[in-house]
């Protein structure tokens, strides 16, 4: 078992509202007459491991659409580093610092495993056309520095002895580390994990988390949904819940283990004393 950071001393949403490093007003979705998420609200600080956690259907992956700029909010804001992004391309969010990596692992699997870490350091590239069509000093001083920091990535999380291998050729949980290393290439600040357990064996899940912590270690702000909860038990610095796209309780893991409103989105049932 990993040991969870102690988060005594984080405090309440409400007295954080200054020093958030990113702040979710109220944001809504809706499709048709369906209201997939109402008025959600939350807020993330630097350093910080967030879940947001619910039933199926709940509006989790709505809400990181939104947050990565592929579903445009219909109300609401997202303010990070204290400059709005709502309504922003999902390239300008990367480009801004908030990358992520999704449920079914999307990797290009016929390039090699640097080939796609590459991928990830271009969404900031430099060079033009014109340099790339005549490997121009630019361009090539440019690549050889973005293949260094493809590298340093691969070394960081062990994937340098792999990375003239194909993608498709790694194991499952070597292809969630590459995914997320892609999303690290970005220069990204906060990295949103979408079920990032899935299909992963016990130890396959403690080897994700003690990767996961080293990430927060180096300083990324990590927000994650899983389904997993020995997973979200284990990792969360907080916790928010939602449930038919209503945000039904918040706070440490200990409290939403016991929250009622937690266990009856998803037992159906109300807790009984042991």
């Amino acid at each position: 078992m990993i040991e969870r950071r102690s988060c005594q001393s984080f405090a309440s949403d409400s007295d954080q509202n200054e020093m958030a490093y990113l702040q979710v007003n109220g944001i809504t979705k809706q499709f048709g007459g369906l209201l997939a998420v109402d008025s959600v609200s939350f807020e993330v600080n630097k350093g910080e491991i967030i879940s947001v956690i619910g039933p199926n259907g709940a509006g989790k992956t709505t809400v990181f659409n939104m947050l990565t700029g592929v579903y445009q909010i219909d109300k609401g804001e997202i303010i990070f580093d204290g400059k709005p992004i709502h309504n922003k391309t999902p390239q300008e969010i990367v480009e801004a610092g908030i990358s992520r990596t999704f449920q079914n692992i999307r990797l290009f699997p016929n390039l090699r495993v640097i080939e796609n870490v590459l991928v990830g350091t271009h969404i900031r590239t430099k060079y033009n056309f014109f340099d790339a069509f005549f490997r121009t000093k630019r361009f090539q001083e440019e690549e050889a520095e973005k293949t260094l920091r493809a590298v340093e990535i691969l070394r960081s999380i062990g994937l340098e002895s792999k990375m003239h291998d194909y993608a498709q050729n790694l194991p499952y949980g070597e292809q969630r580390k590459l995914e997320i290393a892609r999303a690290i290439a970005t220069d990204a600040k906060i990295i949103l994990l979408d079920e990032p357990a899935a299909g992963m064996n016990p130890q396959e899940s403690e080897e994700l988390l003690r990767f996961i912590r080293e990430l927060r270690d180096k300083g990324y702000t990590i927000i994650l949904i899983e389904h997993d909860m020995s997973v979200v038990m284990n990792i969360s610095d907080r916790i928010y819940v939602i449930d038919h796209g209503k945000k039904i309780a918040q706070g440490l893991p200990a409290e939403i283990a016991n929250n009622q409103n937690v266990i009856q989105a998803y037992l159906g049932g109300v807790k009984k004393d042991a």
